[in-house]
């Protein structure tokens, strides 16, 4: 429309898609405007700068809208789109009207490196389970996770005072809003679900809209107007890698300066193997279920041997006492400055134990720590079995048969981790005890992990109460 003036990210074609009018829906504004959208974008952030068709006034408003494929919208008629952004909805009312806005939200997954390695039906599920505020608050109030997060940021201040900082994957907020505590200039938060826009009610109800921009969408399809000094996130899953969210942590590289930070930095991976005969026995007797021969006239049996091959597929999600782990543990390092999106389709571990007791080996443990190393100091982040347990616990992945293996033996092998499109991992495990040549193994499925477990706030809370009786009997 008339004086109305596009401003696009960098690398925006600009090719125009409509003109015409827009009205919000409170309060009741019309404006002229005009929309451009780069050709072949999967999505592109643009800002029209706008003049007021109301009165007799001559202000002008600035409207940012990032259009994808996710974007909420709905054709009225043949010239107005209705369009939900955030908290608002605007009805776009075209002059001349195309369809470069249903092209644009219906873009081939192909176009993002997050649709080529995602099945649509998983990614649907992930972000309608990180959409809730409940799974935000587990999060939340995982204290080693949060208190740590909050430590790292705030005793390394000087590398965030006056920076430019992105929060990838920020759902709530809370790390952006710890960036500021330390000083940020700017904080681009983005999250692809819908608790998006409760982050953006909670900047506004901070008073923080003018330090922090929330970006709704993924880091693969989403555009930021400048470099970043610092990239925080909370990327890790069970076994360190599951939800393969650490591939979009370090896809967000591409806007962070050559000299820039990540925090986290690195992570290590911990596995040992262990023994614990009983856990192996009820594992195996959840398939007696299927053993029966008369349930309610049917004969189950037939199916007992699958039903044993799918449970043992299942990691089993647990603490744990550490006196049940046979030997010293082997570390994998992922160093996420250095490593690319690629090193983590396929990781295989290596690995020698030397064993420090004799008994059955039932299977291998596992466990990460992650590094926040800043400027000022390095803070470490553990889900081991001897630290405080957070929302991670600790993973054990079970041999289909157990190895016997003497003290001072070693037992060989490799842990393969191969990434499938369920944002998860296939998990293969070959091990064997070289003196004797025994063998074993499993194949499991990172995605289906069996959870023996209590909840954590639970735990916390007997943790408290033993903590009071030792207090009393002192």
């Amino acid at each position: 429309g008339p004086g109305a003036a596009l401003q696009s990210s960098p690398g925006a074609g600009g090719s125009e898609w409509g003109r015409g009018s827009l009205c919000w829906a409170v309060p009741r504004v019309a404006v002229s405007w005009a929309v451009g959208v780069g050709p072949g974008s999967s999505s592109r952030e643009v800002i029209i700068l706008l003049n007021s068709a109301c009165g007799d006034s001559d202000g002008v408003c600035v409207f940012k809208c990032l259009v994808n494929r996710d974007t909420e919208y709905c054709r009225l008629g043949k010239e107005s789109v209705l369009i939900t952004l955030g908290y608002n909805s605007a009805l776009l009312q075209f002059n001349t009207f195309s369809n470069a806005l249903k092209r644009c939200c219906n873009q081939k997954k192909e176009d993002s490196v997050f649709s080529q390695r995602t099945d649509e039906a998983s990614a649907a599920q992930y972000f309608q389970f990180y959409g809730c505020l409940s799974q935000q608050q587990n999060m939340m109030q995982d204290f080693v996770r949060t208190a740590t997060y909050h430590s790292a940021i705030l005793q390394n201040h000087i590398d965030f005072k006056d920076k430019v900082v992105l929060d990838v994957g920020c759902g709530s907020g809370i790390l952006s809003f710890f960036a500021v505590q330390a000083g940020a200039r700017k904080v681009y938060a983005v999250e692809a679900s819908a608790v998006a826009k409760y982050a953006e009610l909670l900047v506004r109800r901070n008073n923080l809209s003018d330090k922090i921009t929330v970006l709704s969408g993924k880091i693969e399809e989403i555009s930021l107007p400048e470099s970043v000094d610092v990239v925080i996130s909370e990327p890790m899953g069970y076994m360190l890698f599951n939800e393969r969210m650490l591939e979009s942590y370090l896809h967000s590289k591409k806007w962070l300066k050559s000299n820039g930070m990540m925090f986290p930095t690195f992570s290590d991976i911990h596995l040992a193997p262990f023994s614990d005969e009983q856990l192996y026995m009820e594992h195996y007797s959840r398939a007696n279920f299927w053993y029966q021969e008369c349930f309610y006239g049917v004969n189950l049996s037939s199916l007992r041997n699958a039903a044993v091959d799918e449970y043992f597929r299942q990691p089993i999600v647990d603490t744990f006492d550490m006196r049940i782990l046979m030997a010293r543990t082997v570390k994998y390092t992922v160093n996420f400055t250095e490593a690319a999106e690629e090193d983590l389709h396929r990781v295989e571990i290596p690995f020698v134990f030397q064993m420090m007791q004799s008994g059955l080996i039932h299977g291998l443990a596992f466990w990460f720590d992650v590094a926040f190393v800043g400027s000022l100091v390095t803070v470490w982040l553990s889900t081991a079995p001897t630290e405080p347990l957070t929302h991670w616990y600790q993973v054990r992945c079970l041999l289909q048969t157990p190895l016997f293996a003497k003290e001072g033996e070693t037992l060989s092998g490799k842990v393969l981790f191969v990434a499938n499109k369920r944002q998860s991992y296939d998990i293969q495990i070959v091990a064997v005890v070289d003196q004797t040549g025994f063998k074993s193994g499993n194949i499991l499925d990172l995605k289906n992990p069996f959870f023996s477990i209590i909840p954590l706030a639970r735990y916390n809370q007997a943790l408290a109460f033993h903590a009071l009786l030792e207090g009393w009997f002192e």
